[in-house]
């Protein structure tokens, strides 16, 4: 019998499998896909070296920094030098620095108080037990656009606000989520404030892509990952779990699902999980992102003086940066980096292929000029159709749905365990919560063990 069968080879898995490994215990990895990583990619396409999935190191992921350091992977800054780009409202271009964007002085005044209350909230939650919140009962219940619209009537200053959280990072209409949930985004981060300063959140990247670090991760789990096995059924009782795949059989101690809540449900159990256990992630849905990658034979933009950064909610592409690979020596080519998310995400989607590229490069024009329109090399990311996703960043609760649930999201069904990224605190849907969620559930499997 083996100690642990850990399912899914993301960062998760793989932090929760070398922890066990290294105390001794006897444990094995399923991964569906071809490869490991999960929600981290890193390839080559059309000779430029993309991360297709996440990709950015902030100075607050502490887990994610020592990871790095424990993997003896090297980081680099995110190229920032020069102007940024806004469009707002009016539809009016406009360059700036520093993180504030360039909006009447009425609006930027709504923003900073908005934020200063977000700030306020996210200071009393604990991102661990965000339904622990002195509020939380209120917040939960009402989506982010309408706390939104509670605070302010200033229709830019929301759409901004609503920017950081909606599109850009849980990549769902405001409308669709809880405040309580844009409270827990900036708690995860360490604020509000974070969340806002770009060149604090999208900080530094990996020598070599951000999958460096499920690659080698694994590299010390010699024979214990197997990719190409999806699990299929899980069969559990008190004295353990057998996990079935197309391949085999394994009987186990203890089974951690190490996959986003959408895929847990993919899996039959026998006997079924318990009905709480089932509902709870029928609640918890991925957003919609098209992560786009447009390579130029220069990064053009640094000639105009433009840092490559560029935001607007009144855009297609909502928010794009300069992702040059600097680590590449010899690298003469630019690379950007650009959003399309949610509604407008549903919208191209619907387009033919090239019409769709068409309207990306017209968006990106509208920040960087007409070079925009004649890249070397484009590619989407292909996450809204991954087989093993469907969606991205992460997923999260729709309203009301945290606080009714929330208690349960860790919670241990037998012998089976449930640990993602999506269910963290601190690195809330972040590479860094994908690790603390691996190293929590390995510490509490080992304490089972010893009887602590």
């Amino acid at each position: 019998m083996i100690d642990v069968v850990v399912v899914g080879a993301g960062v998760t898995g793989l932090t929760t499998a070398l922890r066990l490994h290294e105390a001794g215990l006897d444990v094995l990895v399923l991964e569906a896909r071809d490869r490991v990583g999960g929600r981290l990619y890193t390839e080559t396409v059309d000779g430029v070296r993309l991360e297709i999935g996440g990709q950015w190191v902030s100075p607050d992921q502490s887990a994610l920094l020592a990871m790095i350091d424990e993997l003896g992977l090297e980081t680099y800054p995110r190229h920032r030098d020069g102007d940024s780009v806004y469009i707002g409202r009016d539809g009016v271009r406009r360059t700036f620095q520093g993180e504030a964007f360039p909006v009447p002085d009425a609006t930027a005044a709504e923003m900073q108080r908005i934020i200063k209350e977000l700030d306020s909230l996210a200071a009393r939650m604990d991102p661990l037990v965000p339904w622990e919140h002195p509020d939380a009962e209120r917040l939960d219940r009402m989506s982010f656009a309408a706390w939104l619209a509670e605070q302010t009537e200033d229709a830019e200053a929301r759409d901004n606000v609503g920017l950081y959280v909606g599109p850009a990072m849980l990549t769902k209409p405001a409308h669709s989520f809880s405040a309580l949930s844009a409270v827990l985004m900036a708690a995860s981060a360490g604020g509000f404030s974070h969340l806002v300063d770009a060149d604090f959140i999208l900080d530094r990247r990996v020598v070599g892509g951000l999958q460096e670090v499920p690659v080698r991760l694994a590299a010390r789990l010699p024979g214990r990952v197997r990719l190409g096995e999806p699990v299929l059924r899980v069969t559990w009782d008190a004295e353990g779990a057998t996990v079935h795949t197309g391949a085999g059989e394994y009987r186990a101690r203890r089974v951690v699902m190490a996959v986003p809540p959408t895929l847990v449900n993919r899996v039959q159990y026998v006997p079924a999980l318990p009905p709480v256990q089932a509902q709870m992630r029928q609640h918890q849905s991925f957003g919609l992102v098209l992560k786009l990658h447009i390579t130029y034979e220069t990064p053009f933009w640094r000639a105009a003086g433009l840092s490559g950064t560029a935001f607007s909610p009144y855009a297609l592409v909502h928010e794009a940066y300069d992702n040059t690979n600097e680590d590449v020596p010899g690298e003469t080519r630019g690379t950007l980096v650009g959003f399309v998310s949610d509604e407008k995400a549903d919208g191209v989607l619907a387009l033919d292929t090239e019409i769709r590229r068409a309207r990306v490069l017209e968006s990106l024009a509208a920040y960087y000029g007409d070079q925009a329109l004649h890249p070397v090399a484009y590619y989407e990311s292909p996450w809204v159709a991954d087989e093993w996703t469907a969606g991205a960043f992460g997923t999260s609760f729709d309203i009301g749905s945290l606080t009714r649930y929330g208690e349960h999201l860790r919670a241990d069904v037998g012998p089976l365990a449930f640990a993602s990224s999506d269910v963290a605190g601190l690195g809330f849907q972040h590479v860094d919560g994908a690790i603390r969620m691996g190293e929590a559930v390995a510490a509490r499997l080992l304490s089972l063990r010893d009887g602590r």
